[in-house]
């Protein structure tokens, strides 16, 4: 149970004072009730509200996929660059969003946004072995030596040795090669470092999934939508494991 004006307060329909005046105007109404308590405890899930006739859609959590532009970087909030957080429509301030992880602020594709911590913590946390899957274009080429290192684990430059990594040759030549990766981790700049430890760099890296979600191809760069419901007990699912 909890408060109305609370509730209708975090799903951004004013402040507790807002809510408060609509009630005496009974502009409000609880199981087709008019309310006259701003202070009344309702159960979200169960009751019907309306305001001015219109029933609302109450959710305790929201759920995000969006395709991250370039130079757009991963964070609630920042001095000096636009963040993911701020391309999302105003509606969705009051559920207080923020990033599951992060991409570097060159690295394009999907970032899942979501209010839920607890599903955040499970989907970032290296025991769970969420894998992410990146494409990324080379600037040399790649081979199958490349292919064992990374499964036995990458020593980066501050002497962390990675867990094992999938790679996958899509093409390879000495002008450059365009690879698929899959690793468990989310290290600071991990995917550039892993590349730099054996003599290479990554020009273009763009993530197309984040352990049971793939990037809707349907997304331009900066666009987003939310998660369906069976995208949502996917991710829940994987965290279970």
């Amino acid at each position: 149970m909890e408060r109305l004006d609370k509730i209708l307060s975090n799903l951004g329909y004013g402040s507790r004072k807002d809510i408060k005046g609509l009630i005496k105007k009974g502009n409000i109404m609880v199981d087709k009730v008019v309310v006259k308590d701003n202070s009344i405890q309702i159960d979200p899930n169960k009751s019907i509200v309306e305001i001015n006739g219109q029933e609302i859609f109450y959710r305790k959590y929201i759920y995000l996929m969006m395709n991250k532009p370039k130079d757009v970087v991963s964070a609630t909030v920042d001095k000096y660059d636009e963040t993911v957080i701020d391309l999302l429509d105003p509606d969705y301030m009051a559920f207080e969003p923020f990033t599951v992880g992060r991409l570097d602020k060159d690295t394009v594709g999907l970032i899942l946004i979501t209010n839920d911590g607890e599903l955040n913590h499970k989907l970032i946390s290296p025991k769970w072995n969420v894998e992410k899957i990146y494409y990324a274009k080379i600037n040399k080429e790649v081979d199958e030596k490349d292919i064992k290192k990374f499964e036995k684990g990458i020593v980066i430059d501050d002497g962390y040795k990675c867990l094992p990594a999938k790679l996958k040759i899509i093409s390879s030549s000495k002008e450059g090669s365009e690879i698929e990766l899959t690793i468990q981790e989310g290290k600071f700049h991990q995917v550039k470092r892993m590349f730099e430890a054996v003599d290479k760099s990554v020009i273009y890296l763009r993530r197309t999934r984040f352990g049971p979600i793939s990037l809707d191809e349907d997304l331009n760069e900066g666009e987003y939508r939310e998660l369906s419901d069976e995208e949502i007990e996917a991710l829940y699912s994987c965290a279970k494991k």
